[in-house]
């Protein structure tokens, strides 16, 4: 004990108005030293998630918590190695996943970590479909949405890493799936891989009437819809709604460069929830956290056996942190994004 090292962290200093970038952090550089309190270890984070919500966490207004303090690390979702460890539960070469931040190295109680196993299923799986993603997609699809067969389902940001899940588990509990994605290739993905019924590329329309217009000559009647875009999509699926409808609000994309604190307006839609006696809820996967060991026994099975597809976008560069975050509005990725830092130093 008592070795130096030099660990990177990117620290978030100024608030976006619009698209987030470099001008909004700061990588800097501390010594630290691999001395350890009382049940505490020593991280080399290997993978780092780059999630839509830090940009929520971006808003100078409250949202589900106080807006992101500046000048302090930009927290995350991690997975790395123990380097040193002061606890009986741990020991150096494990592998575990962490909620720390944007840094090569972290010092975290043992506690706060879960261990796991390489041998079993890829370790990325713990920051995506076996973590907050698919915690998101299970039970914002399975409480809020609750599906039948049968019922028609559509989904926006249906590429992404919570929405390419809830195209699967729909299609598993026997629902038609309608998939909104930003390109032709992606829609191909959703239809062929995923099992999507209809997927439809959004930037082919100029306006949500088209859409709409489209969507009504396909006599799509919507009874469940997983938002995670908002916007245009959102102006032309909810007049479509069925009786009894369930819209579930799990993210608003659309608005996030540029309108967090001044929401854009579009056509006024609650008279299509009364009419429809419909219900909508916004879910968060913190809500959740503690049920995840209930979502793991089911969907890790189908993760092991290979039924399920699962699709991970993971780049290097923790130098171009922020630039992927920015990545995630440009619709650039699909599945997961991780970025890879454990051979960078």
């Amino acid at each position: 004990m008592g070795q130096s090292l030099i660990n990177h962290k990117w620290v978030y200093v100024a608030r976006p108005e619009s698209e987030v970038g470099y001008e909004h952090y700061e990588m800097q550089r501390e010594e630290m030293t691999d001395d350890l309190s009382a049940n505490q270890v020593l991280i080399a984070n290997q993978y780092l998630s780059v999630d839509p919500y830090m940009r929520i966490q971006q808003a100078a207004s409250h949202t589900w918590e106080e807006p992101h303090p500046l000048n302090s690390l930009q927290q995350s979702g991690v997975i790395g190695k123990i380097l040193a460890s002061a606890s009986s539960k741990f020991k150096p070469g494990d592998w575990v996943n962490a909620y720390t931040g944007w840094e090569k190295f972290s010092k975290v109680s043992a506690n706060e970590l879960v261990k796991l196993d390489p041998t079993d299923i890829p370790v990325t799986t713990s920051l995506g479909i076996l973590g907050m993603p698919g915690r998101t997609a299970w039970f914002g699809l399975i409480e809020a949405g609750k599906p039948k067969p049968g019922e028609t389902l559509v989904v926006s940001g249906a590429s992404g890493a919570v929405g390419s899940l809830v195209v699967q588990f729909a299609k598993k509990i026997g629902c038609k799936v309608i998939a909104f994605a930003g390109s032709d290739e992606k829609c191909r993905w959703l239809e062929k891989s995923l099992g999507a019924d209809l997927a439809i590329n959004y930037k082919h329309f100029n306006c949500y009437r088209e859409l709409q217009s489209f969507l009504e000559e396909k006599r799509i009647d919507v009874d469940v819809y997983f938002d995670n875009v908002g916007g245009m999509i959102s102006d032309a699926v909810i007049p479509l709604i069925s009786l009894h409808a369930r819209v579930v609000i799990c993210g608003q994309m659309s608005q996030y460069n540029g309108m967090l604190d001044e929401v854009q307006l579009g056509p006024r839609f609650l008279h299509h929830i009364l009419y429809k006696r419909a219900t909508i809820q916004g879910i968060l996967a913190r809500d959740f956290s503690h049920r995840m060991e209930e979502m793991v026994e089911i969907v890790g099975p189908w993760v092991k056996e290979g039924s399920i597809v699962y699709q991970e976008s993971i780049v290097h560069g923790f130098e171009k942190m922020p630039e992927h975050l920015a990545s995630l509005f440009d619709r650039g990725s699909s599945g997961k994004l991780l970025v890879r830092i454990g051979d960078e130093y």
